[in-house]
């Protein structure tokens, strides 16, 4: 598991830029959300890190939506890759840990 240090930042740019919007319905800044649940729980995603180091991350927004998030750090900013609803497996990560 990951810690990161706050303040986050992320970045934002063309290439990422409501993508998770247009498949999933999670606008960006709601994805933002759940790296400032004190509850979330990061994991590094061994299967996809091939060009570069990726993790995913479990956590709630303010409303309570339990979403399941892929992300990388560039230049200190966290760049989500592609945020959605966890699903019914995955759950486990999220609430047996927390």
């Amino acid at each position: 598991m990951r810690i990161l240090k706050e303040p986050l930042e992320f970045q934002w740019d063309k290439g990422n830029v409501g993508k998770s919007y247009k498949k999933h319905k999670v606008k960006d800044k709601e994805a933002e959300e759940p790296f400032f649940d004190k509850r979330h729980k990061i994991f590094k995603d061994k299967l996809h890190s091939k060009g570069e180091e990726r993790n995913r991350i479990a956590g709630k927004t303010k409303k309570g939506r339990l979403l399941f998030i892929v992300f990388t750090i560039r230049e200190n900013r966290i760049r989500i890759i592609s945020a959605r609803d966890i699903n019914k497996k995955e759950v486990y990560l999220y609430e047996e840990k927390a």
